[in-house]
């Protein structure tokens, strides 16, 4: 059975993944297959549907499959033009602020904001999101609902 305190766990390490590419980034390394890394570890694209509906993502919103995310991460894409590599910005922390979980069986679900500090000094950026995780045949924990959006700021 999953648990709340493996949840927590996976999203620790989703973030240091989105850090990870950053810094591969302005290493000038092979930032792309440090994202394509991060989303073969975190996400279930491999053994079934993932519905990721990616923060600043509008044009083409919903990233059904393997590239559709990994242009969403590090841009470059042109079936995607309004990418520019989320997890390229970079950002130096991502810190997670849980509201709830929720564990029906063998899926988790998690909701609340993370935090995103930006390398270049500017304002941290808020975002509310909704996780959805179930195991893969490995038993290791995969997301199969990224949906996260900027608060809603008023009409």
């Amino acid at each position: 059975m999953m648990t709340e305190e493996q949840i927590l766990e996976a999203q620790k390490k989703w973030g240091e993944g989105i850090i990870n590419i950053g810094r591969v980034f302005l290493e000038k390394g092979d930032y792309k297959a440090a994202a394509e890394h991060h989303i073969n570890t975190f996400y279930n694209y491999q053994e079934g549907k993932v519905l990721f509906k990616p923060t600043l993502a509008s044009i083409k919103q919903f990233r059904l499959d393997f590239e559709a995310a990994l242009s969403y991460f590090v841009g470059g894409n042109d079936e995607f033009p309004e990418d520019h590599g989320f997890a390229i910005k970079p950002w130096t922390d991502v810190r997670w602020e849980n509201i709830g979980t929720t564990i029906i069986g063998d899926t988790g679900l998690a909701m609340g904001n993370y935090y995103f500090t930006p390398h270049d000094g500017s304002d941290v950026v808020k975002v509310e999101y909704s996780f959805g995780y179930t195991r893969d045949s490995n038993g290791d924990l995969k997301i199969i609902l990224h949906d996260s959006h900027v608060p809603f700021s008023g009409a």
